[in-house]
Protein backbone atom coordinates (compact mmCIF):
# COMPACT_ATOMS: atom_id res chain seq x y z
CA UNK A 1 0.00 0.00 0.00
CA UNK A 2 2.86 2.34 0.68
CA UNK A 3 4.04 1.89 -2.97
CA UNK A 4 0.60 2.73 -4.42
CA UNK A 5 0.57 5.75 -2.40
CA UNK A 6 3.95 6.65 -3.60
CA UNK A 7 2.65 6.51 -7.16
CA UNK A 8 -0.21 8.24 -6.16
CA UNK A 9 1.98 11.10 -5.09
CA UNK A 10 4.10 11.28 -8.23
CA UNK A 11 0.84 11.22 -10.47
CA UNK A 12 -0.39 14.45 -8.11
CA UNK A 13 3.06 16.32 -8.55
CA UNK A 14 2.82 15.43 -12.36
CA UNK A 15 -1.04 16.32 -12.96
CA UNK A 16 -1.79 19.83 -14.41
CA UNK A 17 -4.68 21.66 -16.16
CA UNK A 18 -6.56 24.41 -17.80
CA UNK A 19 -10.04 23.24 -17.63
CA UNK A 20 -12.14 23.30 -14.13
CA UNK A 21 -13.78 19.79 -15.29
CA UNK A 22 -10.60 18.40 -15.83
CA UNK A 23 -9.95 19.81 -11.98
CA UNK A 24 -13.17 18.13 -10.45
CA UNK A 25 -12.53 15.03 -12.08
CA UNK A 26 -9.09 15.20 -9.93
CA UNK A 27 -10.68 16.10 -7.25
CA UNK A 28 -13.28 12.76 -7.46
CA UNK A 29 -10.53 10.65 -7.98
CA UNK A 30 -8.48 11.17 -4.69
CA UNK A 31 -11.45 13.15 -2.37
CA UNK A 32 -14.25 11.24 -3.49
CA UNK A 33 -16.59 8.84 -1.48
CA UNK A 34 -14.92 5.90 -3.79
CA UNK A 35 -11.40 8.00 -4.43
CA UNK A 36 -8.14 6.87 -3.78
CA UNK A 37 -7.76 8.50 -0.70
CA UNK A 38 -11.01 6.50 0.79
CA UNK A 39 -9.08 3.44 -0.34
CA UNK A 40 -6.07 4.15 1.24
CA UNK A 41 -7.97 4.82 4.41
CA UNK A 42 -9.95 1.96 4.32
CA UNK A 43 -6.50 -0.42 4.55
CA UNK A 44 -5.82 1.02 7.65
CA UNK A 45 -7.46 -2.02 9.33
CA UNK A 46 -5.16 -4.20 7.40
CA UNK A 47 -1.69 -2.21 8.62
CA UNK A 48 0.07 -3.93 11.44
CA UNK A 49 -0.46 -2.04 14.87
CA UNK A 50 3.61 -0.86 14.82
CA UNK A 51 3.08 0.55 11.28
CA UNK A 52 -0.05 2.59 11.58
CA UNK A 53 1.76 5.69 12.53
CA UNK A 54 4.22 5.53 9.65
CA UNK A 55 1.41 4.74 7.50
CA UNK A 56 -0.84 7.48 8.77
CA UNK A 57 1.57 10.36 8.01
CA UNK A 58 1.90 8.88 4.42
CA UNK A 59 -1.69 9.48 3.81
CA UNK A 60 -2.26 12.65 5.64
CA UNK A 61 0.72 14.06 3.53
CA UNK A 62 -0.86 12.59 0.35
CA UNK A 63 -4.22 14.43 1.08
CA UNK A 64 -2.36 17.78 2.00
CA UNK A 65 -0.55 17.65 -1.45
CA UNK A 66 -3.82 17.36 -3.09
CA UNK A 67 -5.41 19.85 -1.34
CA UNK A 68 -2.38 21.86 -2.18
CA UNK A 69 -2.66 21.08 -6.17
CA UNK A 70 -6.11 21.69 -6.55
CA UNK A 71 -5.99 24.66 -4.88
CA UNK A 72 -2.95 25.94 -7.18
CA UNK A 73 -4.44 24.73 -10.39
CA UNK A 74 -7.96 26.02 -9.22
CA UNK A 75 -6.22 29.83 -8.75
CA UNK A 76 -4.65 29.42 -11.82
CA UNK A 77 -8.10 28.82 -14.00
CA UNK A 78 -9.62 31.58 -11.87
CA UNK A 79 -6.76 33.92 -13.17
CA UNK A 80 -6.88 32.85 -16.54
CA UNK A 81 -10.85 33.30 -16.62
CA UNK A 82 -10.51 36.75 -15.63
CA UNK A 83 -7.50 38.08 -18.23
CA UNK A 84 -8.82 40.03 -21.03
CA UNK A 85 -8.13 42.76 -23.19
CA UNK A 86 -11.54 44.66 -21.91
CA UNK A 87 -12.74 42.61 -19.07
CA UNK A 88 -15.36 44.96 -18.43
CA UNK A 89 -17.51 44.88 -21.22
CA UNK A 90 -19.66 42.00 -20.85
CA UNK A 91 -20.48 43.06 -17.24
CA UNK A 92 -23.90 44.42 -16.20
CA UNK A 93 -23.62 46.99 -13.76
CA UNK A 94 -26.78 47.30 -12.93
CA UNK A 95 -27.29 43.58 -11.83
CA UNK A 96 -27.62 42.73 -8.32
CA UNK A 97 -24.46 42.22 -6.23
CA UNK A 98 -23.53 38.29 -5.72
CA UNK A 99 -23.87 36.93 -2.61
CA UNK A 100 -21.30 34.37 -1.29
CA UNK A 101 -22.28 31.15 -0.22
CA UNK A 102 -23.16 31.11 3.99
CA UNK A 103 -21.42 28.65 5.38
CA UNK A 104 -23.31 25.08 7.62
CA UNK A 105 -23.74 23.65 10.63
CA UNK A 106 -21.78 20.58 10.78
CA UNK A 107 -23.92 17.78 10.74
CA UNK A 108 -22.83 16.47 14.05
CA UNK A 109 -23.24 19.47 15.62
CA UNK A 110 -26.54 19.79 14.56
CA UNK A 111 -27.70 16.18 16.26
CA UNK A 112 -25.52 16.89 19.06
CA UNK A 113 -27.68 20.05 19.84
CA UNK A 114 -30.83 18.70 18.94
CA UNK A 115 -29.64 15.45 21.66
CA UNK A 116 -29.59 18.43 24.30
CA UNK A 117 -32.36 20.72 23.75
CA UNK A 118 -34.37 17.25 24.25
CA UNK A 119 -32.71 16.13 27.61
CA UNK A 120 -32.68 20.00 28.70
CA UNK A 121 -36.42 19.70 28.41
CA UNK A 122 -36.27 16.64 30.57
CA UNK A 123 -34.39 19.16 33.40
CA UNK A 124 -30.93 17.54 32.43
CA UNK A 125 -28.26 20.26 32.63
CA UNK A 126 -24.90 20.17 30.58
CA UNK A 127 -21.45 19.19 32.18
CA UNK A 128 -18.06 19.48 30.67
CA UNK A 129 -14.26 18.17 31.76
CA UNK A 130 -10.70 17.59 30.31
CA UNK A 131 -9.84 15.19 27.24
CA UNK A 132 -6.48 14.33 29.02
CA UNK A 133 -7.61 12.25 32.20
CA UNK A 134 -6.01 10.09 34.90
CA UNK A 135 -6.63 6.40 35.45
CA UNK A 136 -8.89 7.23 38.57
CA UNK A 137 -11.70 9.42 36.23
CA UNK A 138 -11.28 7.03 33.17
CA UNK A 139 -11.47 4.10 35.07
CA UNK A 140 -11.19 3.01 38.55
CA UNK A 141 -14.04 5.19 39.60
CA UNK A 142 -15.83 3.32 37.40
CA UNK A 143 -15.42 0.07 38.59
CA UNK A 144 -13.18 -0.96 35.78
CA UNK A 145 -10.74 -4.20 37.24
CA UNK A 146 -7.36 -3.47 37.30
CA UNK A 147 -7.49 -6.87 34.41
CA UNK A 148 -10.48 -4.76 32.17
CA UNK A 149 -9.35 -4.73 28.64
CA UNK A 150 -10.01 -1.24 27.43
CA UNK A 151 -7.16 -0.64 30.03
CA UNK A 152 -5.00 -2.39 27.30
CA UNK A 153 -3.22 -0.02 24.80
CA UNK A 154 -5.25 -1.80 21.75
CA UNK A 155 -8.50 0.42 22.96
CA UNK A 156 -6.70 3.32 25.14
CA UNK A 157 -4.51 6.17 23.75
CA UNK A 158 -2.15 6.62 26.87
CA UNK A 159 0.52 9.64 27.39
CA UNK A 160 3.82 8.32 26.57
CA UNK A 161 5.80 8.04 29.90
CA UNK A 162 2.83 8.74 31.73
CA UNK A 163 1.16 5.79 32.31
CA UNK A 164 -1.64 7.00 34.08
CA UNK A 165 -2.88 9.53 32.43
CA UNK A 166 -4.82 8.83 28.47
CA UNK A 167 -7.18 10.50 26.37
CA UNK A 168 -10.43 10.06 28.08
CA UNK A 169 -12.22 6.61 26.01
CA UNK A 170 -16.12 8.04 27.45
CA UNK A 171 -17.24 11.02 28.63
CA UNK A 172 -18.61 9.06 31.61
CA UNK A 173 -15.23 10.64 33.28
CA UNK A 174 -17.01 14.04 33.34
CA UNK A 175 -20.04 12.24 35.33
CA UNK A 176 -17.03 11.18 38.20
CA UNK A 177 -16.26 14.70 38.49
CA UNK A 178 -19.81 16.24 38.66
CA UNK A 179 -20.80 13.41 41.53
CA UNK A 180 -17.51 14.16 43.28
CA UNK A 181 -18.24 17.82 43.09
CA UNK A 182 -21.92 18.18 43.39
CA UNK A 183 -24.72 16.49 46.50
CA UNK A 184 -27.89 14.51 44.99
CA UNK A 185 -29.99 15.06 43.13
CA UNK A 186 -27.79 15.12 40.18
CA UNK A 187 -29.18 15.10 36.39
CA UNK A 188 -26.60 15.56 33.83
CA UNK A 189 -25.61 15.03 30.35
CA UNK A 190 -22.17 15.17 29.08
CA UNK A 191 -21.46 15.43 25.63
CA UNK A 192 -18.06 15.25 24.22
CA UNK A 193 -14.91 14.20 22.12
CA UNK A 194 -13.69 10.88 22.82
CA UNK A 195 -10.64 8.94 21.56
CA UNK A 196 -9.81 4.97 21.44
CA UNK A 197 -7.33 3.33 19.47
CA UNK A 198 -9.27 1.63 16.60
CA UNK A 199 -9.40 0.64 13.06
CA UNK A 200 -10.86 3.57 10.54
CA UNK A 201 -13.80 2.18 9.06
CA UNK A 202 -17.12 3.26 7.73
CA UNK A 203 -18.89 2.18 11.01
CA UNK A 204 -15.87 3.47 13.78
CA UNK A 205 -13.47 5.55 13.88
CA UNK A 206 -10.46 6.18 16.26
CA UNK A 207 -12.03 9.94 17.01
CA UNK A 208 -15.97 10.18 17.80
CA UNK A 209 -18.41 12.23 20.02
CA UNK A 210 -20.26 11.16 22.90
CA UNK A 211 -23.21 12.27 25.32
CA UNK A 212 -23.68 10.80 28.30
CA UNK A 213 -26.56 10.84 30.89
CA UNK A 214 -26.41 10.29 34.56
CA UNK A 215 -29.65 10.75 37.15
CA UNK A 216 -28.69 10.19 40.94
CA UNK A 217 -31.48 10.60 43.47
CA UNK A 218 -33.84 8.58 45.91
CA UNK A 219 -36.05 5.90 45.02
CA UNK A 220 -34.86 6.12 41.39
CA UNK A 221 -35.54 2.63 39.42
CA UNK A 222 -35.01 1.21 36.31
CA UNK A 223 -38.61 2.09 35.38
CA UNK A 224 -37.30 5.95 34.73
CA UNK A 225 -34.39 4.56 32.85
CA UNK A 226 -36.81 3.33 30.42
CA UNK A 227 -39.31 5.82 30.49
CA UNK A 228 -36.84 8.65 30.01
CA UNK A 229 -35.07 6.36 26.92
CA UNK A 230 -38.37 5.76 25.17
CA UNK A 231 -38.87 9.74 25.55
CA UNK A 232 -36.11 10.75 23.85
CA UNK A 233 -36.14 8.60 20.98
CA UNK A 234 -39.66 9.36 20.30
CA UNK A 235 -38.49 13.19 20.19
CA UNK A 236 -35.59 12.67 18.26
CA UNK A 237 -37.12 10.30 15.80
CA UNK A 238 -40.60 10.24 15.91
CA UNK A 239 -43.80 8.72 17.48
CA UNK A 240 -44.03 5.90 15.88
CA UNK A 241 -40.71 4.87 17.09
CA UNK A 242 -40.09 1.48 18.82
CA UNK A 243 -37.21 0.50 21.75
CA UNK A 244 -36.32 -2.51 23.14
CA UNK A 245 -33.67 -2.88 25.77
CA UNK A 246 -31.17 -6.45 26.17
CA UNK A 247 -29.22 -7.71 28.83
CA UNK A 248 -25.69 -6.38 28.79
CA UNK A 249 -22.70 -6.17 31.05
CA UNK A 250 -20.98 -2.77 31.73
CA UNK A 251 -18.81 -2.11 35.03
CA UNK A 252 -20.33 1.11 35.75
CA UNK A 253 -24.00 -0.18 35.74
CA UNK A 254 -25.92 -3.43 37.16
CA UNK A 255 -27.96 -4.70 35.99
CA UNK A 256 -26.91 -3.42 32.27
CA UNK A 257 -28.52 -3.02 28.80
CA UNK A 258 -28.55 -2.22 24.95
CA UNK A 259 -31.15 -0.53 23.68
CA UNK A 260 -32.36 -0.84 20.02
CA UNK A 261 -34.50 1.67 18.10
CA UNK A 262 -37.04 0.41 15.14
CA UNK A 263 -34.95 1.10 12.03
CA UNK A 264 -36.05 4.00 10.37
CA UNK A 265 -35.08 3.13 7.15
CA UNK A 266 -36.56 0.37 6.30
CA UNK A 267 -39.38 0.39 8.44
CA UNK A 268 -38.65 -2.63 10.87
CA UNK A 269 -38.73 -4.95 7.75
CA UNK A 270 -34.95 -5.55 7.37
CA UNK A 271 -32.09 -3.86 5.86
CA UNK A 272 -28.36 -3.97 5.56
CA UNK A 273 -28.71 -1.07 8.41
CA UNK A 274 -30.21 -3.32 10.72
CA UNK A 275 -28.50 -6.46 9.37
CA UNK A 276 -32.44 -7.08 8.69
CA UNK A 277 -33.11 -7.36 11.70
CA UNK A 278 -35.30 -4.26 11.82
CA UNK A 279 -33.69 -3.26 15.02
CA UNK A 280 -30.59 -0.53 15.34
CA UNK A 281 -28.60 -0.48 18.46
CA UNK A 282 -27.79 3.24 19.87
CA UNK A 283 -27.11 3.42 22.95
CA UNK A 284 -25.79 1.61 26.27
CA UNK A 285 -27.76 2.36 29.92
CA UNK A 286 -28.53 0.54 33.41
CA UNK A 287 -28.61 1.29 37.41
CA UNK A 288 -25.54 3.04 38.20
CA UNK A 289 -23.16 0.44 40.11
CA UNK A 290 -23.53 1.04 44.28
CA UNK A 291 -19.78 0.84 44.23
CA UNK A 292 -19.53 3.90 41.47
CA UNK A 293 -21.81 5.47 43.85
CA UNK A 294 -19.56 5.31 46.29
CA UNK A 295 -16.47 5.65 44.97
CA UNK A 296 -17.85 9.39 44.35
CA UNK A 297 -18.60 9.80 48.22
CA UNK A 298 -22.30 9.12 47.64
CA UNK A 299 -24.57 6.73 49.69
CA UNK A 300 -25.70 3.97 47.69
CA UNK A 301 -28.05 3.14 50.70
CA UNK A 302 -29.83 6.20 50.16
CA UNK A 303 -29.46 7.26 46.66
CA UNK A 304 -29.68 5.31 43.23
CA UNK A 305 -29.20 5.89 39.84
CA UNK A 306 -29.19 5.54 36.27
CA UNK A 307 -27.37 6.28 33.45
CA UNK A 308 -26.54 5.84 29.64
CA UNK A 309 -24.10 6.75 27.02
CA UNK A 310 -24.87 6.89 22.63
CA UNK A 311 -22.40 8.08 20.24
CA UNK A 312 -23.65 11.72 17.90
CA UNK A 313 -22.04 9.67 14.70
CA UNK A 314 -24.31 6.70 14.81
CA UNK A 315 -27.34 8.96 15.82
CA UNK A 316 -26.57 11.26 12.85
CA UNK A 317 -26.02 8.55 10.41
CA UNK A 318 -29.56 7.06 11.25
CA UNK A 319 -31.15 10.45 11.25
CA UNK A 320 -29.83 11.55 7.66
CA UNK A 321 -29.53 8.38 6.61
CA UNK A 322 -25.49 8.01 5.96
CA UNK A 323 -23.80 5.10 5.29
CA UNK A 324 -19.93 5.74 6.20
CA UNK A 325 -19.06 7.84 9.41
CA UNK A 326 -15.98 8.76 7.44
CA UNK A 327 -17.26 11.37 5.59
CA UNK A 328 -17.97 13.30 8.79
CA UNK A 329 -13.94 14.17 8.97
CA UNK A 330 -13.71 15.00 5.47
CA UNK A 331 -14.79 18.65 4.84
CA UNK A 332 -16.24 17.72 1.98
CA UNK A 333 -18.29 20.61 0.92
CA UNK A 334 -20.20 18.91 -1.53
CA UNK A 335 -21.37 17.00 1.33
CA UNK A 336 -21.72 19.88 4.22
CA UNK A 337 -23.76 21.90 2.18
CA UNK A 338 -26.82 19.60 2.28
CA UNK A 339 -27.26 21.03 5.88
CA UNK A 340 -27.00 24.66 5.42
CA UNK A 341 -30.86 25.12 5.68
CA UNK A 342 -30.77 23.45 9.10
Amino acid sequence: MKTQITEWLLEVERFTTTNSKDLEDFRVKFLGKKGHLAHAFEAFKNIPPEERKEYGQHVNNLKSKVNDKIAELRASIDRSSTTGSDTTKDIDLTAPVDIHDLGSRHPLSIVRKDIIKIFERLGFYVSDGPEIEDDWHIFTALNFPQDHPARDMQDTFFIEKKPDIALRTHTSSVQVRVMQNNSPPIRTISPGRVFRNEAISARAHCIFHQIEGLYINKDVSFADLKQTLLYFAQEMFDKDTHIRLRPSYFPFTEPSAEMDVSCKLCKGKGCNICKYTGWVEILGCGMVDPNVLENCNIDSSIYSGFAFGMGVERMTMLKYDIKDLRIFFENDLNFLKQFASL
